[in-house]
């Protein structure tokens, strides 16, 4: 498992095949300088960092409590992030989906401009990114973490109710090239988000936190 890098195991993972329940820790280099951070899957975590192999495995084994938690408990990701100089950002649900043939299901329109504040800041976590606005939601597409594509979903309040979530993360897989898949993150906490992307087939495969460079 160790030689294998964190595409390899991404794909995988979308495809349904998971590392082993061993409760081990698997770590491997940084795909990028930007992207940092824990993925958590059952009874196994992959640990990406450029840092020291032996100081993810020693600090991991300092913490007193449950073996399994350790990789996403405070005690590590802080002691990660101090080390790294990074700050510890949300832990999501992780979910994919793999491509619908077709057009979406909603009318979209792109947003060309670069300068677009949706755009600006879907660039800090992603490149050749892609935004779409429908009426009173937004849909961000682009490849973050190893290289995978990504979407992310914005409904504006007074739109909610409506099944813009669940037509927005759908339209999503519509727009992928051929062959590949989509990946979201969720908060737990975000209850509504977490049954659009469910309702629109995306599979939970784990949860995953990213230490980013600088604050939001």
């Amino acid at each position: 498992m160790s030689a294998r890098g964190l595409a390899e195991i991404l794909t995988d993972a979308a495809g349904g095949l998971f590392p082993p329940p061993d409760g081990s820790v698997t770590v491997v280099p940084q795909t990028s300088p930007r992207d940092a951070g824990v993925v958590s899957f059952a009874a196994h975590a992959v640990v990406f960092t450029d840092e020291d192999p032996d100081w993810v495995r020693r600090t991991l084994a300092a913490d007193p409590g449950d073996p399994l938690s350790a990789p996403l408990c405070p005690p590590f990701l802080s002691a990660f992030a101090d080390r790294t100089g990074r700050v510890v950002n949300n832990i999501d649900l992780l979910s994919v989906a793999g491509r619908l043939p077709g057009g979406p299901p909603l009318p979209l329109a792109e947003v060309e401009d670069r300068a677009h504040p949706r755009v600006v800041r879907a660039l800090r976590y992603r490149e050749d990114v892609r935004v779409f606005t429908t009426d009173g939601a937004t849909l961000v597409l682009g490849r973050g973490v190893a290289g995978r594509w990504e979407c992310a979903i914005e409904v504006d309040p007074q739109a909610a109710g409506r099944g813009l979530g669940r037509a927005l993360a759908t339209a999503a897989r519509h727009l992928l090239p051929g062959g590949e898949s989509v990946w979201a993150q969720q908060a737990p906490g975000n209850a509504p988000s977490v049954r659009a992307f469910q309702a629109a087939g995306y599979r939970p495969v784990g949860a995953e936190v990213l230490l980013v460079p600088g604050r939001l």
